[in-house]
């Protein structure tokens, strides 16, 4: 394997079959199939890229929001956005689509910092599931994990059972998944669903952060997916209470292996300033890299 390509031989083609394939308000699915080698080799913050209907030649990129090893399936989170992802969801149990993943360089979690922040905004949620799921299945510790959305979330509300501290006390609405692994989440949305904190997810991070000690906040760490403003928020976040925070941009993809550098962004480097593509050399940077403020 070649030091300048790390990610040659780590990428697989699949044919896979939809297993399941479920459609929540506002246009969003959650599509589970059965793809074993990529399942084996997933990690939080990588991707695949999905054939969503035999005669449409481009593939969209999807991040992978849950995989399961054992028995080989994986799980992605979308929005239909386009003409694309409209005719995936067109897709039913027992079709096959073709999968090319998983592609990308995931979340780096610390053992050093077990104080973890995980913040998703819409589609940037299914990373920050991924990476919970695999902290608490894994490591035995829980991070706490924020979500924002102004669509209905794709899963039913749950009232959270877990405490969350420095959190305003009206903020309980929790995602069941991650409730049932022992792992708190709270929910932000403008749109006023029931137990969600009614502003940005970003005002929960802060609330969160400004509540650590000076003992509890070298321990500490963020995640974070979403929309740009929100990165470039959290990523101000980071900076203003000195916490290392990890980034996974979105790009547009045309190749998604790193063939076309369509989907380079500027990123600071050790050796000066350098164009990075998104698919293989991330997604995931180092906020300061990318958001230098």
């Amino acid at each position: 394997m070649s030091a300048e390509r790390p990610h040659r031989g780590t990428i697989f083609l699949e044919d896979t079959a939809v297993l399941e394939h479920r459609a929540f308000p506002g246009a969003q699915y959650v599509l589970r199939l059965a793809a074993p080698r990529c399942a084996a080799a997933a990690t939080p913050g990588s991707f695949v890229h999905l054939t969503c209907e035999p005669d449409l030649p481009m593939r969209r990129p999807l991040s992978v929001m849950r995989a399961d090893r054992a028995a080989g399936w994986i799980e992605v989170l979308y929005k239909v956005v386009g003409h694309g992802l409209a005719e995936l969801a067109l897709r039913r149990p027992g079709e096959t689509l073709s999968c090319l993943g998983p592609i990308g360089q995931g979340f780096r979690v610390d053992p050093a910092r077990p104080r973890l922040l995980l913040v998703g905004g819409g589609v940037g949620i299914p990373p920050m599931v991924f990476l919970a799921e695999r902290i608490a299945t894994e490591r035995g510790y829980s991070p706490l994990v924020l979500m924002g959305s102004e669509l209905p979330f794709p899963f039913e509300l749950a009232t959270s059972q877990l405490p969350a501290p420095g959190l305003p006390a009206g903020t309980t609405a929790a995602m069941p998944l991650l409730e049932s692994l022992g792992v708190p989440s709270r929910l932000a949305s403008l749109s006023g669903f029931p137990g969600c904190h009614r502003g940005y997810v970003t005002e929960l991070a802060e609330a969160w952060l400004s509540s650590l000690d000076a003992k509890a906040r070298p321990g500490a760490e963020i995640f974070t997916c979403g929309p740009h403003g929100m990165l470039v928020a959290v990523a101000a976040l980071a900076r203003k209470h000195g916490v290392p925070c990890q980034v996974s941009l979105e790009e547009n993809m045309a190749c998604g292996v790193g063939g076309c550098a369509g989907c380079t962004v500027l990123v600071q480097t050790p050796d000066g300033p350098a164009m990075k593509r998104v698919c293989v050399d991330g997604p995931v940077f180092d906020a300061t890299a990318v958001f230098s403020g």
